[in-house]
C-alpha cells in the first residue's frame, strides 16, 4: 500500500470537512474534531480502496466510522452529533462519478450509432455508482446514530466507575 498517498488524501479530507464546518457555521470549539472526523473517514475510505474493496462499501465504512465517532465527541463537546457527522462525510461524496454522469448525459444528446450505446452504458454505470455511494454515506451515518443513541447527547450520563 502507498501510505503516503492515503495519508495525504486523509489530510485533505480533514481540511475539506473543516471548510464545510466553517461554511455551516459550526461552533468554533468543534473545528478540530471536525478535521479529525474528516481525516478518519477519508483514511478509512482510501485504505479500503487500496485493499481493492469496492468504492460503495469503502464509502459506507468511512461514513459509519464517522457516525460512530460523532456520538461520543458530541457528548464531550455538548453539541448534536450531526454537527460532526455531516461536514465530516461531505468530502467522501463522489464528485467524479457525478461529473462523468452529467458529462455523459450531455454527450448523449449528440451521439449516434455505436457511440450512443457505449456512452449510455458508461453514463448509467457512473450514475448508479453515484447513487449507491450517496445512499451508503447516508445509511453509514444514520444507522450508528439510531443504534447507538437512544437519547439526546445532552441527556446521556456517563457511568463513573467506583473502586
Amino acid at each position: 500500500m502507498d501510505w503516503i498517498i492515503i495519508l495525504s488524501k486523509a489530510f485533505w479530507c480533514g481540511w475539506a470537512a473543516l471548510g464545510f464546518g466553517i461554511l455551516f457555521n459550526v461552533p468554533p470549539r468543534t473545528l478540530f474534531a471536525l478535521w479529525v472526523g474528516g481525516a478518519i473517514g477519508g483514511f478509512l475510505k482510501f485504505t479500503m480502496l487500496q485493499m481493492t474493496v469496492g468504492v460503495v462499501f469503502a464509502s459506507f465504512i468511512g461514513a459509519a466510522a464517522v457516525g460512530i465517532l460523532s456520538i461520543p465527541i458530541a457528548h464531550f463537546r455538548h453539541v448534536p452529533p450531526m454537527i460532526f457527522a455531516i461536514p465530516s462525510v461531505i468530502p467522501l461524496i463522489p464528485g467524479v462519478f457525478a461529473y462523468r454522469t452529467m458529462l455523459g448525459l450531455i454527450k448523449l444528446t449528440g451521439a449516434i450509432g455505436a457511440d450512443y450505446n457505449m456512452i449510455l452504458s458508461e453514463t448509467v454505470n457512473n450514475g448508479a455508482k453515484t447513487l449507491f455511494i450517496i445512499m451508503s454515506l447516508a445509511i453509514g451515518v444514520a444507522i450508528p446514530m439510531h443504534v447507538m443513541r437512544k437519547e439526546s447527547a445532552k441527556n446521556i450520563r456517563l457511568k463513573k466507575s467506583t473502586k
